[in-house]
């Protein structure tokens, strides 16, 4: 048990309106996140549909530390820490697959994919007094809502619910675009990597100031190319006047509901090569409930933010996992529906759109992520600004109790620092059982 009943006083680096560049760029406070934040709070670790069956594995991190989220033989879900009690090496050392038993390949104990350890090559050589069940692999406190699995230290938390808060509705909406259909995440990854310190990146996901700059030229190349009316053309000139919206969703999360802008989602999206062919096959098959299935195809209009680590951007998750203060590997989850009635062409149509941002906008992004991590390493300009809309007037509570603003406003950064400075100030105790 690591006991944080003491912790350090990070009050003087975050002011109302501003927050020190070292946050972003020191490296004792990036240690201290892996535990406070990371370990200390619920962290998204995978999704249930990459472990479909009973005895399934992936490997994930909780921080900078290697976990393993598995089933059991009767389906249930575990997070395991990923090191042998014995002498420390990692156990599990593949990304994904199906097992009943994890074998640290240095001395051979072997595990239950529930974290028992049932066996020890020469046993008899630790004596009478050895005891196996004190020497099982650590266990993470887990729990799963709609099938995105969280796990945390800190068993002194509320349940996920209740962190979760409002943004469980928002998750709803964006799971049951379709009706009765299951998204799953099991359609690879794009995986990238940036010098940039995490947070840069979190600031980025609830930031409606920077598309209509930072993309303009692949928007611009839409623009011309397509005509106007084309996914994401609704970030160009003055956002605030268009029907855009920002939501402080309370522990941390926000939301960005782009939805207002798009009145046909399937008319709306980035054409792709013969998509012409696959709408008339499905209107012909599905008659009037072709529009709402083409629909399905296009992102979502939402971005969803779960502190600290899930990001939920149009039809993807993107998951944030720190390395160093200024390195971050960003990782993009492609998903599709399982839905009986849902015919395959849409989530072929699906996949396509979705090689899209990753592609063509995010590296946009992570140019900037690390020239800000550049530019905050000069000590004598020392402070960010997070200020915008604060004093306009433009903020109100909605009927659901969540502070709301224009899509320009840095209420979501204001969220998520208020939320880090609890997180980082708690006097908790971190345990694997």
């Amino acid at each position: 048990m690591r006991d944080f009943s003491e912790p350090p006083i990070y009050d003087d680096l975050i002011e109302t309106d501003r927050v020190h560049r070292t946050l972003y760029t020191d490296e004792a406070i990036f240690r201290e996140e892996m535990n406070r934040i990371y370990g200390g709070t619920w962290t998204y670790l995978a999704h249930e549909s990459e472990l479909p069956k009973a005895n399934d594995f992936v490997r994930r991190t909780l921080g900078l530390r290697p976990i393993i989220v598995s089933r059991d033989r009767d389906g249930k879900v575990h997070g395991l820490l990923n090191r042998c009690p014995h002498r420390g090496a990692t156990v599990c050392r593949d990304d994904a697959g199906s097992t009943r038993r994890f074998t640290c390949p240095y001395h051979n104990w072997s595990f239950t994919n529930s974290g028992d350890l049932v066996g020890v090559p020469i046993e008899e050589g630790y004596g009478p007094n050895f005891d196996k069940s004190r020497l099982g692999l650590g266990k993470i406190r887990v729990e799963v809502y709609r099938g995105f699995i969280f796990g945390t230290l800190n068993h002194e938390l509320p349940d996920l619910e209740t962190h979760l808060g409002t943004a469980a509705r928002r998750l709803d909406e964006w799971m049951d675009r379709w009706p009765g259909g299951k998204i799953s995440v099991r359609n690879g990854q794009h995986r990238l990597m940036c010098n940039g310190n995490w947070k840069l990146v979190s600031d980025n996901s609830h930031d409606g100031y920077h598309p209509g700059y930072s993309h303009a030229s692949l928007l611009r190349m839409r623009k011309d190319r397509y005509g106007g009316g084309v996914d994401m053309q609704w970030v160009l000139g003055n956002v605030d006047d268009g029907l855009q919206r920002l939501y402080d969703l309370g522990n941390g999360n926000t939301f960005l509901d782009q939805r207002p802008e798009i009145e046909r989602y399937w008319y709306q999206s980035a054409p792709m090569p013969g998509e012409d062919s696959y709408a008339a096959t499905l209107r012909e098959r599905l008659g009037e409930r072709a529009e709402p299935a083409l629909d399905v195809v296009m992102g979502s209009g939402m971005n969803l933010n779960i502190f600290p680590n899930l990001l939920i951007i149009g039809n993807q998750l993107q998951v944030i996992q720190p390395r160093t203060v200024d390195s971050t590997d960003l990782i993009w989850y492609s998903t599709s529906i399982e839905a009986d009635d849902l015919p395959p062409e849409v989530n072929a149509l699906r996949m396509r759109l979705q090689e899209d941002f990753p592609s063509f906008g995010e590296p946009d992004d992570l140019a900037n992520f690390e020239e800000c991590q550049a530019g905050l390493s000069i000590p004598e300009m020392e402070w960010v600004v997070t200020s915008r809309h604060m004093d306009t007037g433009t903020e109100y509570v909605d009927g659901n109790g969540d502070l709301a603003g224009l899509p320009t406003d840095e209420l979501g950064i204001r969220a998520f620092w208020k939320e880090w400075l609890i997180r980082m100030n708690a006097t908790t105790k971190l345990e694997a059982k």
